[in-house]
């Protein structure tokens, strides 16, 4: 894995480990009830077989995928975002809590377009990863050219922050799919109680991990 990315996970992981809130909080509960049973798409589409179609369509859908991913790239027994279901979190978020953002997401993502056909002839989720990058690095320094509202920033700050969100909040949004960001910095998830030995103990949390107040085993029959 190129030293970027590394350097890139750690980053957003280790901003997540250091904001307790993002990884457990109830971030969008309109959406909650939508997540289960919320159809994945076919094996072999362009989303990857992340559940989407709450709000994007398959374009925007494959953006997002893109982009996101390119923020919290995957690695060996390291899932990123694509593995974490960031989109479906976006997806579901932006056709329930995050509803007054819909004309931001769909004309930031029509900007990003038109930037990327123009810079480099080709849409954003076609550009070689170092293409990506380099788009990413040009909205981060509010560069990329043809942005009016969103601007590159204000765009490119939203898309990193939902990509934490999905990566790191409570799997019951629709991200964070099995557990994965909760895995990778080492957080038990809503414990309802933490024995006296689990706060002196200086070693990884065993126990199974929690869906809000419920076990992992327990979320898994409500999903069946």
């Amino acid at each position: 894995m190129p030293k970027h990315d590394v350097a890139r996970r750690k980053f957003l992981a280790g901003a997540a480990a250091g904001a307790g809130a993002v990884a457990g909080a109830g971030l969008v509960p309109e959406v909650a009830a939508q997540n289960y049973g919320h159809k994945e798409a076919s094996p072999g589409s362009q989303a990857n077989a992340i559940a989407h179609g709450a709000f994007f369509n398959q374009l925007e859908a494959g953006m997002i995928v893109a982009f996101t991913e390119r923020l919290m790239p995957g690695a060996e027994g390291k899932p990123g975002a694509r593995e974490a279901g960031v989109l479906n979190y976006i997806d579901l978020a932006l056709s329930g809590a995050y509803a007054d953002l819909q004309d931001f997401y769909r004309r930031g993502l029509a900007q990003l377009d038109a930037y990327c056909r123009t810079t480099h002839h080709k849409p954003f989720p076609q550009l070689e990863a170092a293409q990506q990058d380099a788009v990413i690095a040009a909205l981060e320094d509010g560069k990329a050219s043809g942005f009016t509202w969103p601007a590159a920033q204000e765009f490119f700050s939203t898309i990193r922050t939902h990509t934490m969100e999905g990566m790191f909040a409570d799997p019951i949004y629709g991200g964070n799919k099995d557990f994965a960001g909760w895995r990778l910095v080492g957080f038990p998830g809503a414990q309802a109680v933490f024995t006296p030995e689990d706060m002196r103990s200086k070693v990884a949390f065993t126990r199974a991990l929690m869906v809000g107040l419920q076990t992992t085993d327990q979320g898994q029959k409500r999903r069946s």
